[in-house]
């Protein structure tokens, strides 16, 4: 199937081939119909699925600009995920200049959006819920016109707390409302928001093939009790990637980070809540230039944000959350291209590690030596070995069972089992040590 199979305006179609999108993905060929056709949606769907141009096609194409009113209304959990939707729709623009987009956010001039809003009404509003909130409760956005609300990324929205705001904007509109709700996942908790607005909606969920695009590789590296500075320091000098995103868990290790990175002499943004509204803009339009190669963040960021270019990915810690491991590492392999993503790991660690494998991941184990990431041991390796050790022989497994039979085993057979076992165990742990030792050798031979 292809984009020109739904015989959409001329001036989408135009925006379509300057931004060189021919085939439709999966979630777009599943629910761009079903939006056409006026019915309310719940799309489920992995981020990076094709979600902004799912909702924003129909959008354009519903669209009457010679009408002086809001059609459209878009949420999103962030600044900077509503201003990546923003810049999607304002492709549209350049082949329709007649249609009025506009995007209102936290952290920018209100009353000067206020007085904007006093001379004429954009007909696609696209913002955070707490912003549009603001400027309907001030009587200067009218959105009671609106035939279409998109709740964007709505498991971020409940999380962030942002809900409350989405169902008060949802209450200001008028009965012929076409609710359409997108998310990675559909939390329980969102429940009552869906049955409270949506009438008999479509529910559809976009199964992803593999978890994480088959295109990146996943790097497990052991911390070995070494300082997670320095390890991510000889990391990042040694990948010298064309850009790479290090996540960590709260925003005091991601000052942390970018404080000892920068002084450390790479070039290194941060992205976190506290980060000011503006310096944040100035932020995301710096990495846009290619100004950084490297940007620390927390998990606000692993959402929907689109950066072009991140070559790898680095885990400074694994998230409380593990399907936040799915969003972080997403970041890279986009559209088909190569990723990495590294991941710093100890032994506390390990049932997170083996709960992110049951989600179909397969971690490939390295390490960092002499300035190089090398080929390292499985991390399971000391146990299997542990195990092959302690298998015992024939001879000894049939005298076990001998003496379980027997009524009556003197004190004298049961301590000569127990000899005989300690000294096979004995016996193939040298065999294992002269082999490690001998491949050891062998590895030294080959690096000279």
């Amino acid at each position: 199937m292809k984009f020109t199979d739904f015989n959409f305006k001329n001036s989408i179609n135009e925006t379509l081939e300057s931004i060189k999108f021919t085939v439709p993905t999966e979630v777009q060929e599943k629910l761009i119909p079903t939006i056409l056709s006026g019915r309310d949606l719940v799309g489920e769907s992995k981020t990076g699925s094709g979600k902004t141009h799912t909702f924003l096609l129909p959008i354009f194409q519903n669209l009457n600009s010679e009408i002086d009113e809001v059609q459209a209304v878009i949420t999103a959990p962030s600044r900077e995920l509503a201003t990546q939707i923003y810049q999607a729709a304002m492709e549209f623009v350049k082949f329709d200049e007649n249609i009025r987009v506009s995007n209102f956010v936290g952290g920018t001039d209100k009353m000067r959006q206020i007085k904007k809003l006093e001379s004429s009404q954009p007909h696609i509003v696209i913002g955070t819920p707490g912003r549009i909130l603001d400027l309907i409760t001030a009587q200067a956005l009218f959105v009671h016109t609106a035939t279409t609300f998109v709740v964007d990324e709505a498991d971020m929205t409940l999380d962030m707390g942002f809900l409350t705001e989405v169902d008060r904007i949802a209450s200001s509109f008028g009965k012929k409302i076409q609710m359409l709700v997108f998310s990675a996942t559909i939390p329980q908790k969102l429940q009552p928001f869906l049955k409270k607005y949506l009438h008999n909606p479509v529910m559809q969920t976009i199964a992803s093939k593999t978890v994480i695009s088959d295109t990146i590789e996943n790097w497990l590296i052991s911390t070995k009790g070494a300082s997670h500075n320095q390890l991510l320091l000889e990391i990042s000098q040694t990948i010298n990637p064309y850009m790479a995103m290090i996540f960590a868990n709260t925003k005091g290790r991601v000052d942390d980070i970018h404080h000892f990175l920068v002084s450390n002499g790479l070039k290194v943004a941060k992205i976190h809540g506290d980060v000011p509204p503006r310096e944040r803009k100035r932020i995301m339009n710096a990495i846009r230039n290619l100004d950084y190669q490297y940007i620390v963040a927390t998990d606000i960021a692993a959402r929907g944000i689109d950066i072009e270019g991140v070559s790898h990915v680095i885990n400074d810690e694994i998230p409380k959350d593990l399907t936040f491991f799915v969003h972080r590492v997403g970041r890279s392999g986009r559209n088909g291209l190569a990723g990495t993503a590294i991941t710093l790991y100890s032994p506390s660690d390990d049932s997170a590690i083996r709960e992110i494998e049951k989600m179909g991941v397969t971690f490939i184990p390295k390490a960092v030596k002499n300035g190089e990431i090398v080929d390292s041991y499985d991390r399971e390796r000391r146990a299997q070995r542990t195990k092959k050790q302690d298998e015992l022989s024939t001879t000894t497994i049939g005298a076990l069972e001998k003496a379980k039979k027997r009524k009556h085993v003197k004190p004298g057979y049961k301590r000569a089992i127990k000899w005989q076992i300690e000294e096979e165990n004995k016996k193939k742990r040298r065999a294992q040590r002269n082999k490690n030792a001998r491949q050891t050798r062998e590895g030294r031979k080959q690096n000279f």
